[in-house]
C-alpha cells in the first residue's frame, strides 16, 4: 500500500458514493448509462471470484465487498426500481455493449499471464474495465447536458485510474520484478479514453460554466 493506491481507491469509492447519492436521494438515473453499469457488474464479478478463497487483508476484502455490492445494486436500481427507472434515458444509452464482452474474452484467452480459470477472469476484467466507460461517454456526447452529479462521478472515476498509474510508477522504482504489462496497457488505455472528457470538465470548472461535451 502507498499514498497513491489508497488515494486511487478513495476517489474509485467516492465516485459510487456519487452516484449512489444521486439514484438514492435524488431518486434519478438521467445521464447514468445502465450499459456502463451492467459491465461494470460483470469486471467486479470476474475479478473477485476469489473473494472467499484468497484472503488478503480486511481493507482488501471490505473494497471488494463493496465495490461487488454497489455496483450490482446500482445496475438494481436502474433496471427495477419503479421510480428511479423511469428516468433512464434508454432511447439515448444504445451502445451495444455486449460487442466489447466477447473481445474482451478472446483477448484474455490468448494474452493472459497464466492461463487458469482465475487468472484468464482476472485478466479478462483489466479489459473489460478499459473500455467500460465507452457507453457512458458516448451518452454524455449525445445528451450534452449533463448535471452536476453525473460529471463529478465520471470525473472521479477517471481520476482513480489516473491515480493508479502512478501507484504503478511508484512500484516499479520502489519494488524489484514489479512489471504487470497487462494492467498497465489496460489501465493506460482506460485513462487515455477519459482524455477528451478531463479536458471539457476542467474548461467548463475554469470557466464556471455548465459541462457540455461537443456532439
Amino acid at each position: 500500500m502507498n499514498i497513491f493506491r489508497l488515494a486511487g481507491d478513495m476517489t474509485h469509492l467516492a465516485s459510487v458514493l456519487v452516484l449512489l447519492l444521486k439514484i438514492h436521494t435524488i431518486k434519478s438515473c438521467a445521464g447514468v448509462s445502465l450499459k456502463t453499469q451492467e459491465l461494470y457488474a460483470l469486471v467486479f464479478a470476474a475479478r473477485y471470484l476469489d473473494i472467499f478463497t484468497n484472503y488478503v487483508s480486511l481493507y482488501n476484502t471490505v473494497m471488494k465487498l463493496i465495490f461487488l455490492g454497489s455496483s450490482f445494486s446500482i445496475v438494481w436500481y436502474m433496471r427495477y426500481h419503479k421510480i428511479v427507472r423511469r428516468s433512464y434515458d434508454k432511447d439515448q444509452d444504445t451502445f451495444r455493449h455486449y460487442f466489447l464482452v466477447l473481445p474482451c474474452l478472446l483477448l484474455a484467452l490468448l494474452i493472459n499471464e497464466k492461463f487458469t480459470f482465475k487468472e484468464v477472469m482476472w485478466t479478462f476484467s483489466l479489459y473489460l474495465e478499459a473500455v467500460a466507460i465507452l457507453p457512458q461517454l458516448v451518452l454524455l456526447q449525445r445528451t450534452r447536458n449533463i448535471d452536476n452529479l453525473t460529471g463529478q462521478y465520471v470525473f472521479l472515476l477517471g481520476g482513480y485510474r489516473a491515480l493508479y498509474i502512478l501507484n504503478w510508477v511508484y512500484r516499479y522504482f520502489t519494488e524489484p520484478h514489479f512489471v504487470h504489462w497487462i494492467t498497465w496497457v489496460s489501465g493506460l488505455v482506460q485513462t487515455l479514453l477519459y482524455a477528451d472528457f478531463f479536458y471539457y470538465y476542467f474548461q467548463s470548472w475554469k470557466n464556471n460554466q455548465k459541462l457540455h461535451l461537443p456532439a
